[in-house]
């Protein structure tokens, strides 16, 4: 969430705050407080769904990055040593277990990983014969099997994010909107209590509570910024 998405969020509950203080019907029920905590609650869970998003990307990409290691720097390197004794045999195996360039996409990496996992488990008692532990083959197997699963993952968060991301500006232009009405019935309840006027202009400030001049310590006080 965005630091001006996060702002509109934090002003939306102190309006909400507020209104819950003014225990009466007219505003429980007059001003909307239930459609407001509503949207609020909707917005937290799309939050949620965000940072879910986020945390899954991240996830993903620390787990591919280990994945990639162990691929580029012992298990494609093995491979290829031991192919390059086999090709002595087996000349078609000569350019079967050539490493992609250590620069190469996750993709390249993965489609490489999984083209000398083929060749490897085709010549199998070949390559065994030439030096190739068989654990190899499968440690190669589990490790390209992860590494896919970690781009797959990665998707999904990307997916996951964008669309709460989405959803999230429509709830909050949505939140504008009903702040902006609930303005216009808290200065047609309260418009003349300048205490509780003051208190809502606070509530409703986008970057949070003021001090009015007449305050300690408010230094002239931070202008208001409507929702």
């Amino acid at each position: 969430m965005n630091a001006q998405l996060r702002r509109r969020l934090e002003m939306a509950e102190r309006v909400r705050d507020f209104l819950r203080a003014q225990k009466t019907d007219a505003v429980e029920e007059g001003l909307g407080l239930a459609k407001l905590e509503e949207l609020i609650q909707r917005a937290e869970v799309l939050g949620a769904e965000q940072r879910a998003g986020v945390a899954a990307k991240r996830a993903a990409t620390q787990q591919r990055e280990k994945l990639r290691r162990a691929l580029q720097s012992k298990l494609l390197v093995y491979l290829r040593a031991v192919g390059a004794v086999a090709a002595k045999e087996d000349a078609q195996l000569a350019d079967q277990f050539l490493l992609p360039p250590s620069n190469a996409s996750h993709k390249a990496l993965l489609e490489a990983a999984k083209g000398m996992l083929g060749k490897a488990t085709e010549h199998k008692e070949l390559l065994v014969n030439r030096g190739l532990s068989p654990a190899v083959l499968d440690a190669l197997t589990g490790v390209v099997g992860e590494y896919d699963k970690t781009l797959e993952t990665s998707r999904e968060g990307r997916r996951g994010h964008a669309g709460a991301s989405a959803d999230l500006e429509i709830v909050a232009a949505e939140i504008k909107e009903q702040i902006r009405v609930l303005d216009g019935l808290v200065r047609f309840r309260f418009g003349d209590d300048g205490q509780l006027m003051g208190a809502w202009r606070s509530a409703r400030n986008v970057l949070g509570p003021f001090k009015t001049k007449n305050e300690p310590g408010a230094g002239g006080g931070q202008t208001p910024k409507a929702a």
